[in-house]
């Protein structure tokens, strides 16, 4: 019994070493470093000047802004793909295909991908010119280096996320329950709305959690497809550290969007939780 649990005690130890070294301690350094001047004084200056700053608080905005319609976006996308790969698809064959073509994307970098983009959205890419060809347009409007690009290239890169977060909430659920409502004479609408979607949501939420979140961090995706007309945060902290090498000011900011990011995900947590028949959503 006590070589159980001492094994048990090694195998939780290594991760939570893990993630002490890798992620607490320099977290713990940068919020440090962030209530310091250059001079090693202690201060709040840093935080002042965001506050102070009309500059930080607007991008601040921005970047919550397109995280979140990235966010819904991907949903939309995102929950019609996993339903049909669950739902749909009976061959287990091609069922594993439409996983790996979800998820080959990721095998490419974001640079790459985030190119790709450039091209196709471009004023003689291949969106413009097939909208002008259709006769929807009369000249090709400018796509790219705007909110929408970036919105765009944020959810094409994060849907496989949310794809594989949902499907395997759906794997769980038990078919009887959608063929007893479909006997009973319920509709195949209502069925999903009152049975499938609301079994579904701990995926939903999950997904929704890890696409905000990554929307939120987001650096190359916005630099590549924004043109530098689109600031989100991850641009002016990379800017202090790498160009300006003002580590305590770039240290505010990224406490500052952690910060932020923490208690908008706590709101929104609360917000499941409290929600009539919220209890139930996270339960399996």
């Amino acid at each position: 019994m006590r070589i159980k649990n001492l094994w048990a005690a090694l195998l939780i130890a290594t991760p939570l070493t893990f993630m002490a070294i890798f992620f607490l301690v320099p977290f713990l350094v940068t919020l440090i470093v962030s209530f310091q001047t250059a001079e090693g004084a202690w201060s709040l200056v840093n935080y002042y000047r965001i506050v102070a700053d009309s500059y930080y608080p607007l991008v601040l905005f921005n970047t919550l802004k397109l995280s979140l319609i990235a966010t819904i976006a991907s949903f939309l996308i995102g929950y019609p793909i996993a339903y049909y790969i669950v739902n749909v698809v009976k061959k287990r064959l091609t069922r594993r295909m439409l996983y790996i073509l979800v998820i080959m994307p990721l095998f490419t970098s974001n640079i790459v991908r985030s190119f790709g983009w450039l091209i196709l959205l471009g004023r003689q890419g291949l969106v413009n010119t097939a909208l002008v060809n259709t006769g929807l347009i009369d000249r090709p409007i400018p796509i790219l280096f705007t909110d929408l690009s970036v919105v765009i290239g944020l959810t094409y890169i994060l849907v496989p996320f949310m794809v594989l977060t949902i499907a395997s909430v759906l794997q769980t659920i038990d078919k009887s329950l959608t063929e007893a409502s479909l006997d009973l004479g319920c509709s195949r609408m209502a069925t999903f709305f009152r049975i499938t979607l609301p079994l579904s949501l701990p995926g939903v939420i999950a997904g929704s959690l890890i696409v905000f979140t990554l929307s939120v961090s987001a650096y190359v995706v916005p630099a590549i497809m924004g043109g530098g007309k689109v600031v989100v945060m991850a641009m002016p902290i990379f800017d202090q550290y790498g160009a300006l090498f003002d580590y305590n000011f770039g240290a505010a900011l990224a406490v500052g969007l952690l910060t932020v990011t923490l208690l908008l995900i706590t709101l929104y947590l609360i917000f499941i939780e409290r929600r009539p028949g919220g209890r139930q959503v996270g339960q399996p």
